[in-house]
């Protein structure tokens, strides 16, 4: 497994953090992957422990205004056409409700929703932000980078990136 990421910037003078889980493809295609969602099209946007955003302030994403919190960040991924970026009030549930056999260590770190996001917490979700599409160099590793400006993932052959910027 690889190390969990995280990203740090200062947007408009307020920390933005997010902490992910970073699989790898491994061989395999980001499409064959991709494939294999559920029907609702909804990926954890990484792996393991639930990928999180946390910002001091109220930020812009995409031009969709975010508050200031903690959320859990998913991503739509239709099987064509752009990925939207899904904030979420749901911050995961207890690996153990997932995995009665959980190790002691990880048993209460919050897992993503994986027994179908549209069932169980689109009710909880404050923004669905268009991404758009870009050609980029291929990483086997998913990734995301935060700057000034952009948010961006990046796994396969292409990346998808939205703006961010403090609110006013």
């Amino acid at each position: 497994a690889n190390p969990r990421g995280k990203v740090d910037a200062t947007v408009n003078g307020s920390k933005v953090t997010i902490e992910y889980g970073r699989p790898a493809l491994k061989g395999r295609s980001l499409d064959e992957l991709m494939s294999d969602l559920p029907e609702d099209r909804v990926w954890r946007a990484g792996e393991n422990q639930v990928t999180t955003l946390e910002t001091k302030a109220d930020l812009k994403i995409g031009g969709t205004s975010i508050p200031a919190g903690k959320y859990s960040l998913y991503v739509y991924a239709p099987a064509e056409g752009d990925w939207a970026l899904c904030v979420n009030k749901n911050l995961g549930i207890p690996l153990v409700e997932i995995w009665a056999e959980a190790p002691s260590e990880m048993a209460q770190e919050p897992w993503p929703e994986l027994r179908g996001y549209k069932a169980n917490i689109v009710g909880d979700e404050i923004a669905r932000i268009p991404m758009t599409k870009k050609s980029g160099e291929s990483t086997d590793v998913f990734t995301i980078d935060l700057t000034l400006s952009e948010l961006t993932l990046s796994w396969g052959d292409a990346s998808w990136t939205a703006s961010i910027e403090g609110s006013t």
